[in-house]
């Protein structure tokens, strides 16, 4: 066993909220800088304050579009200038809407998957080389438990989801041996901001969020911190030799 993790510089997209503050908490509580990328500048911000006050690490917050190369490329020059380069990266970012696949149409099939699955692929495009440069590096990307099984009213979204999924297990074969390991988390339904809004948009959303803690075996859904578990088990200093791995924080909800 090693000893206690050394204090690492954390990116988290999307961690302005939800399961990706969640996320910066325990990363915080670790002893580990933070910086938090999301388009909620001003909630990322408090978040960045309530960390520093908490936890006394330095943290920082950027407004971060996923889908845009340019700025994502430039959030992490600033992190990196500010913080120390990027050791740890955790994609959380995302988005979704319920809505049956045929009645979408391909603007709204370019933006789930311009967020879901591209955004992964800039910011991972965007450290790895310095990772694998410096001989070390964590990477965990949220996909979703709809990209195991299916989701009725997300199929775009579980498709996305699914690709995070072999993209990142590619990116552990050929990183490995250049001491980074990448991971998956796939939530299960989640008490989240985005999911209550994606509720309230009908009366189908409402009723589908409504089941959703029937279907989960425990019997509700999850809450985010319990999500981040999953995430900083990845993380861990100690966490060398698991790379590729694709772990469900689901209540039970899928087994395999």
């Amino acid at each position: 066993m090693t000893d206690p993790s050394p204090p690492r510089t954390a990116l988290v997209t999307g961690g302005a909220r939800g399961i990706g503050g969640a996320v910066c908490r325990r990363l915080a509580a670790q002893g580990h800088r933070v910086a938090i990328a999301d388009l909620l500048v001003s909630q990322g911000e408090a978040l960045a304050a309530e960390l520093r006050a908490d936890y006394g690490i330095r943290a920082v917050a950027h407004q971060c579009d996923v889908t845009d190369s340019d700025r994502v490329r430039e959030v992490v020059a600033a992190v990196e200038a500010e913080l120390g380069p990027v050791d740890i990266l955790v994609n959380a970012a995302g988005f979704d809407r319920f809505v049956r696949f045929v009645d979408t149409d391909e603007d709204f099939w370019d933006m789930i998957i311009d967020i879901n699955f591209k955004g992964t692929l800039r910011t991972t495009y965007a450290v790895l080389p310095g990772m694998m440069e410096r001989g070390w590096g964590r990477i965990v990307n949220l996909s979703s438990d709809a990209a195991r099984v299916g989701s009725s009213l997300e199929s775009v979204y579980a498709g996305a989801k699914a690709g995070v999924i072999a993209f990142t297990k590619t990116i552990a074969r050929e990183s490995v041996k250049k001491g980074v390991t990448a991971n998956i988390v796939c939530p299960g339904p989640t008490d989240t901001d985005l999911i209550r809004e994606m509720g309230e948009e009908g009366d189908l959303p409402a009723k589908i969020v409504g089941s959703l803690s029937k279907a989960v075996p425990i019997g509700r859904m999850a809450q985010p911190d319990e999500i981040a578990y999953g995430v900083t088990v990845f993380t861990a200093e100690d966490a060398n030799y698991i790379t590729g791995q694709t772990l469900s924080v689901s209540g039970g909800l899928t087994m395999a």
